[in-house]
């Protein structure tokens, strides 16, 4: 594992005390290229999240302030798009995914960071996806891109403190974590798991505990991020590999079912342990992102490799809270659609 400093991208400090942080992201690694990039999403309240599908070629801009980082995106993505106004995860069509989840001792901000071009957290996700193929090529971005990042409140004045899990098609990963206006970047080839706070070495060492515990004998059970960290790490490692994509959607799907928190359940000590909300799963090699409402009956999934990408074609979407029945392939369903607007 490679540890890059990198001067960095900042912004308002969006810690809260009373945010969730209850997430959970997993790599499953099967064979011949397979891998499935599994998370949950954990909140106090259900978090209205539709899925939009963007072609190559759109002009965008990071926030509506003056100066404001603007790109055109050179790759078609899937977006996981939280309250139809920021874009909380997803995949493009070369298998890049980013995952945000909260990270409560996040700071954005540093006296370095004031001036620099505006970058809404509504959009960050989407300019990784929209400009990089690989994991490599976004952390480069990261250390070129001059910009600074501030969030809209949302949920009854939540802020969003985050770090991110990123991962290719190739297997290589990265976290992005946040610290006092810097970015600190961990690349390496064996990252598969992220959940919460502490920071990610603080968690690896809690990891390498366990380790030597021995996960067949005993693994801690709660729903606190170390725990969760430790016991996905664990069946990560020890779960059969395969190279049949339903059957690796399954492994990790059960997987994350494991680390996620149960539905309506919480801790009178702990305010920010909150129930999963929904999870997702996406196929790197086959390009389907699959989607997965603890309250739906089923799973269902985007085939990207059946959308139409090209500059000029329609933005897609799926309101999830109008087909709460769905199961399976979705992609024909997906109906034309303005773009979502950002909550600069």
């Amino acid at each position: 594992m490679k540890r890059l400093l990198i001067a960095a991208v900042a912004a308002m400090a969006l810690y809260s005390p009373a945010v969730s942080d209850a997430c959970s992201r997993v790599v499953y690694q099967g064979v011949d290229d397979l891998r499935i990039v599994g998370r949950s999403l954990d909140w106090k309240t259900p978090i209205p999240t539709n899925l939009y599908v963007y072609p190559r070629g759109m002009h965008k801009v990071g926030n509506t302030l003056p100066g404001s980082v603007e790109w055109t995106s050179k790759y078609g993505a899937v977006y996981a798009v939280s309250y139809d106004g920021g874009v909380t995860e997803g995949m493009n069509e070369k298998g890049l995914v980013v995952n945000g989840l909260f990270c409560k001792g996040t700071v954005y901000v540093n006296q370095s960071t004031e001036g620099r071009p505006p970058m809404s957290l509504s959009m960050f996700v989407a300019w990784m996806l929209d400009l990089n193929a690989t994991t490599p090529e976004v952390v480069a971005a990261l250390r070129e891109q001059n910009f600074t990042i501030s969030g809209a409140t949302f949920d009854g004045g939540t802020v969003s403190a985050l770090h991110w899990g990123i991962t290719d098609a190739e297997g290589r990963t990265a976290i992005l974590e946040f610290d006092h206006g810097q970015v600190v970047v961990y690349e390496g080839d064996d990252m598969p798991v992220l959940t919460n706070d502490p920071a990610y070495p603080q968690m690896t060492a809690i990891n390498d505990y366990w380790i030597n515990v021995g996960g067949a004998n005993m693994l801690p059970g709660t729903v606190k991020s170390p725990d969760r960290f430790v016991r996905a790490s664990y069946f990560d490692k020890h779960v059969a590999a395969t190279a049949d994509a339903d059957t690796a959607v399954a492994i990790a799907r059960s997987i994350m079912v494991n680390v996620s928190v149960p539905y309506h359940y919480t801790v009178d000590y702990e305010p920010n342990v909150s129930s999963t909300q929904w999870r997702s799963y996406a196929n790197t090699r086959d390009l389907r992102y699959y989607f997965d409402f603890v309250t739906n009956l089923g799973v269902y999934y985007i085939d990207l490799n059946r959308c139409d990408l090209r500059p000029g074609a329609s933005v897609l979407k799926y309101d999830t809270s109008k087909n709460t029945g769905a199961v399976g392939d979705i992609t024909s369903f997906l109906v034309k659609s303005a773009p979502f607007s950002p909550m600069y």
